[in-house]
């Protein structure tokens, strides 16, 4: 099953909104998504300064939050210290690709706003702060 009407407008969205990167998509089979956006800036807190993106948009979107989102296993700090409350280390998709997860769930969504694309560059940000 392809992706449904709307989730291939917030894929172009997300295409819009990070144009320096390479911004990919697999069918989940049920009208949804998995999305790759590769090399986005992670911050300066990380021993490497980038690392892919990847989150499933669900058949719902845009009444569905996108969540979790996922970013490289290997994402070390700096300092030593551990990642603290929002990060664990699992795996995303159905050939269970080794990652960190990252749990940032939208508790008043509103489909007219909160996009997919908005969504990342929330994500994104509080990456950086941690």
């Amino acid at each position: 099953m392809t992706p449904t009407g709307a989730v291939l407008e917030a894929i172009e969205e997300l295409r819009d909104t990070f144009p320096d990167t390479n911004v990919t998509y697999v069918p989940d089979g049920q009208g949804g998504a998995w999305v790759t956006v590769d090399e986005v800036p992670i911050g300066t807190a990380y021993t490497v300064p980038t690392s892919w993106l990847v989150f499933q948009i669900t058949f719902p979107y845009p009444e569905a939050d996108v969540y979790p989102h996922f970013v490289r296993a290997d994402l070390q700090r700096r300092d030593g210290h551990g990642h603290g409350v929002g990060f664990s280390v699992g795996a995303y998709g159905d050939r269970g690709v080794p990652a960190m997860q990252l749990s940032r769930r939208s508790n008043r969504l509103n489909p007219a706003v909160d996009t997919a694309a908005t969504k990342a560059l929330k994500v994104l940000r509080w990456l950086e702060e941690q």
